[in-house]
């Protein structure tokens, strides 16, 4: 699960800097690098204010996180299938 990914390309697609999405979140910037490159795990109430601030709901932000790791093995081929397209859908129904 790359979460950090997540997050970091969402506050891109809305053109937000990070230090103003961190302002946003009332965290600070360093605090929001460090949970975009998966160095912080942020907890779920700091994950509900993120997602609110991305427009994105908290369960769209997990499944634009997850990888081939996360998915049990017998169902990756579909996963493979799927995925790109759903997560396109996905992105183009809450861009900015």
């Amino acid at each position: 699960m790359d979460l950090g990914l997540a997050i970091k390309s969402i506050r891109k697609q809305k053109g937000l800097k990070q230090n103003q999405f961190a302002e946003l979140c009332d965290i600070t910037p360093s605090y929001l690098s460090q949970i975009e490159n998966n160095n912080k795990e942020p907890n779920l109430s700091i994950l509900k204010i993120i997602s609110n601030n991305l427009g994105t709901p908290l369960p769209i932000l997990f499944f634009l996180s997850l990888d081939n790791d996360d998915i049990n093995p017998e169902k990756k081929e579909a996963f493979q299938m799927i995925a790109p397209s759903i997560k396109s859908l996905v992105n183009q129904f809450f861009a900015a």
